[in-house]
């Protein structure tokens, strides 16, 4: 296996690809609007389609929510690691603006500063920087 891309699928995709593209940097690409398209007809305007590069190993993809019985963030726990504790220390707190920490930013017993926060769209993100010893 290469790697796994998550899929997220959230309501006003557009405005939230770019709340996450504001917490973890990166830039937006690959949009694809339903526009136009006979089997997203009723759905004008939604993002069937869209890619938040945050480096050239983490991509997320995303979509808008066709269904709106759909349960989000229940079964999905994303986990990125991070390249330093300032970098850690701000996308937890841009998280937990607007969502619920799950555990505080601490230091673990694995040598990390782990977290875990639950976003406004009811996602869940494991965060983990490990540290280097020296």
């Amino acid at each position: 296996m290469k790697k796994i891309v998550p899929h997220i699928r959230v309501k006003n995709c557009k405005e939230q690809v770019e709340y996450y593209r504001d917490i973890f940097g990166g830039e937006i690409k690959n949009t694809q609007l339903a526009d136009g398209i006979d089997m997203f007809k009723g759905h004008e305007g939604k993002y069937i389609h869209a890619e938040l590069h945050i480096n050239t190993h983490c991509i997320l993809y995303f979509a808008d929510v066709f269904d709106e019985n759909i349960v989000s963030g229940s079964n999905i726990l994303l986990g990125p690691d991070f390249d330093s504790v300032e970098e850690i220390t701000n996308v937890y707190n841009n998280l937990k603006d607007e969502g619920h920490v799950q555990m505080e930013l601490q230091d673990t017993f694995w040598g990390a500063k782990h977290a875990i926060v639950r976003d406004r769209n009811n996602i869940s993100w494991e965060l983990n920087y490990q540290i280097e010893i020296s």
